[in-house]
């Protein structure tokens, strides 16, 4: 055994049992030409790497030129060098430095031996692009036509670049852009001239002649067959189209928007054709368009059938259809049960295809292709008041099969360690009720005491509408302290167990609320602490929230011709901005006390401001009452307000100027908006797509003794 191990490890000699010498194998004689073979391949390589010898480049270096001809020059090296390969290779070069400025580069070549060949580069000068004057233009301004006319060139360059090099190949593109243009705001007929290019030593100015002609809108708009709604409905819905200037692009977007009209009132085969026509008689340019509509039979929805499920049970699938059997089609709905069924993460694709199997009736056939259920992270990062922070995560996404997900996580920071299991069910019994079951465990160390906490959660919730949901929540909790700096009399409890019971509701109507939030949201939440529920302390607490995003761009916005590209650098930069407005106040009530200094209550219960999320001139939960070391204690009711502007940098790197106020008072006796704190100040933002990496300075206008002038704050995610 030892020395056949010996052999296998060795490779060597090794005496078999009969004390006869074992050889180690010699390689095979297909390795050995295979071998061969790939040797010679690399050797005729490295003998044409050195084939071609650049003369008289000075802007570029050779590096630079040999990437730019990376395929010409593989060509060679896989095939040899000929002449129509080297005069391939001069070509493209002059193409290069064309494109860069270069308009009146020469290359020649010279094969000086079979394999070497030189390129001798005459670059000259670089030549930039002068005035570019539009001659004929009446309707549309010289600006906006000069911004598509060096569209071509721009895109290569950056920006902020003023002197552009001249490439008559982009210029002549962006002319054609130009004509583009004028088609797409009804001059239907307009005639675009070649540019004219007028040679300097050092620049070319450019001459665009333009023949606007007449420009055309659309007349009146006559339907034919069965328009089910009526002709003023149908019109409607055309409004905005018909009211901007005539193309073929609108004139073919008439039926899209009809069909979809009918569509989502059950309509599935519904056929519709506009026609307008130029040529014909028209009055003052104004195009009549004849719309013919066969609305056919009105649709319902049927069964569901499902292929494609590995683990996943089908019927989780069908269940969510289960309450459209017998509905009006409708492909807004189809979507909307598309797109909440891709939110689960189950599926990596989903194709629903309604298919009619007679009569009024559409089955919808669901293809589906699992994705990986189970899934492990790790994650870290760092914030200003918890420190470094590194998590684990493990998912399951479909647990046993039922598309109930189970998620266990542990995270640590240099605050503390914190462990939990969360189980979800988004269709509690198939119902439309949502239930969520949490259990963790945490220790936690604020400035002044530090804590242990165990506890559960249960929320039990229903979307009533596409943009309300409402809740009812449970929970039961220990905590203790587990040390503490602040004085025993300001601690409150330090050892006990609290049960509530509340209610939550929220009415969102954000969109994309992860990445680039636009919209309303409003929240409120209720809860009550009693011993009814087993627990020692006994309060009742609400809170409130309202937030308002407001970007500045277009809702919808669809880059291409007829885009204000125009626009100025300013207007670009307003448009790429937000502002934002947010608003919090909580109240939390001693239920078991008659203090009015709000210090029976346990500190852990207490409401806090100051910080990332707050008023960002004060440490996180620094504003309010301080103990003798400087330790924050809390209060029983606080109010925060922030307004935000952000605005781009460069990319992702986002600025932002904000204004924060709020105050924290002792006692829940007398709510007010007594003492409010204030703060100014400057942040970047870096746009991921789980949310902004933020840095923010808050200056504090007017501080008191012990406070500090402002505050830095680096986190994640949005401020409020």
């Amino acid at each position: 055994m030892r020395r056949a191990l010996l052999f296998i490890l060795c490779g060597g000699l090794a005496m078999n049992a009969f004390g006869q010498t074992a050889v180690k194998v010699p390689r095979t004689e297909e390795k050995d030409k295979a071998q061969q073979k790939a040797e010679k391949a690399q050797r005729k390589q490295a003998e044409h790497a050195s084939v071609i010898e650049f003369r008289g480049n000075t802007a570029f270096k050779e590096k630079e030129l040999r990437a730019q001809l990376k395929e010409q020059i593989t060509t060679i090296d896989d095939f040899g060098l000929t002449a129509a390969r080297a005069d391939d290779v001069a070509f493209f070069l002059e193409v290069f430095y064309r494109k860069q400025g270069y308009a009146k580069v020469n290359v020649h070549y010279k094969i000086e031996s079979g394999d070497h060949m030189r390129l001798d580069i005459n670059e000259g000068p670089l030549v930039t692009l002068g005035v570019v004057n539009f001659v004929g233009n009446a309707h549309e301004p010289t600006q906006k036509l000069f911004e598509y006319a060096i569209g071509p060139t721009r895109e290569r360059y950056s920006k902020l670049q003023k002197n552009l090099p001249f490439v008559a190949a982009d210029i002549q593109e962006g002319a054609d852009l130009v004509h583009r243009l004028y088609v797409a705001d009804g001059f239907l007929d307009a005639k675009i001239d070649p540019p004219i290019f007028h040679y300097a030593a050092d620049h070319v100015d450019v001459t665009i002649p333009i023949t606007e002609r007449q420009q055309y809108f659309f007349g009146d708009l006559r339907f034919t067959g069965e328009t089910i709604y009526g002709a003023e409905a149908l019109r409607g819905q055309l409004l905005d189209l018909v009211q901007k200037p005539y193309t073929d692009a609108r004139l073919a977007d008439i039926p899209r928007r009809l069909q979809g009209y009918f569509k989502t009132r059950g309509y599935y085969d519904v056929k519709v054709d506009a026609i307008g026509d130029p040529a014909r008689e028209h009055n003052n340019a104004r195009i009549p368009v004849l719309i013919s509509i066969a609305p056919g039979r009105l649709y319902h929805f049927g069964d569901v059938t499902v292929q494609g499920l590995d683990r996943l049970q089908p019927t989780y699938v069908t269940q969510r259809f289960r309450k459209l059997q017998g509905q009006t089609y409708s492909p807004e709905v189809l979507d909307t049960k598309f797109r909440e069924l891709m939110r689960t993460g189950l599926f990596n694709v989903l194709q629903i295809n309604p298919t009619s199997t007679g009569g009024d009736v559409l089955q919808l056939n669901i293809s589906a292709e699992e994705a990986k259920s189970k899934e492990f992270g790790i994650s870290g990062g760092y914030g200003s008041y918890v420190g470094a922070i590194i998590g684990l995560q493990y998912r399951d996404r479909d647990l046993f099969g039922y598309g109930r997900p189970l998620t266990t996580s542990v995270e640590i920071s240099q605050r503390g360690y914190k462990g939990e299991v969360l189980w979800e069910d988004p269709y509690l019994f198939d119902s439309e009720f949502g239930l969520k079951m949490r259990v963790a465990a945490l220790t936690y160390d604020f400035d002044g005491y530090s804590k242990f906490e165990l506890g559960g959660r249960v929320e039990l919730t229903r979307k009533l509408t596409k943009n309300y949901e409402a809740g009812i929540v449970l929970t039961g909790r220990h905590i203790e302290v587990t040390s503490a700096e602040i004085d025993a009399p300001l601690l409150g409890d330090t050892s006990y167990f609290v049960n509530t019971i509340g209610f939550t509701q929220t009415l969102d109507f954000r969109d994309s609320p992860m990445v680039s939030p636009r919209g309303l949201i409003i929240d409120n939440t209720f809860d009550v602490a009693t011993s009814l529920l087993g627990g020692q302390v006994e309060y009742v607490r609400s809170t409130a929230r309202v937030s308002y995003y407001l970007p500045f761009a277009p809702k919808t916005q669809t880059p291409g011709i007829g885009e204000d590209l125009t626009s100025s650098p300013l207007r670009r930069w307003f448009t790429q901005s937000s502002l934002a407005f947010g608003g919090r106040v909580g109240i939390i009530h001693d239920l078991g006390s008659e203090s009015t200094d709000g210090l029976d209550l346990p500190i852990d219960e207490r409401f806090f401001n100051g910080g990332s999320t707050t008023v960002r001139s004060f440490g996180e939960r620094l504003l309010g009452r301080l103990e003798r070391h400087g330790d924050p204690i809390g209060g029983e009711f606080f109010t925060v307000f922030n307004a935000e502007y952000t605005f781009p940098i460069y990319g992702e790197l986002q600025g932002a100027v904000f204004a924060d106020a709020g105050n924290l008072l002792a006692s829940s006796e007398n709510p007010s908006f007594d003492d409010m704190r204030y703060a100014l100040g400057l942040g970047l933002r870096y746009r991921l797509p789980i949310g902004p990496i933020r840095l923010d300075y808050g200056f504090n206008p007017n501080p008191r003794p012990r406070e500090a002038d402002g505050a830095f704050h680096f986190s994640f995610g949005f401020a409020f």
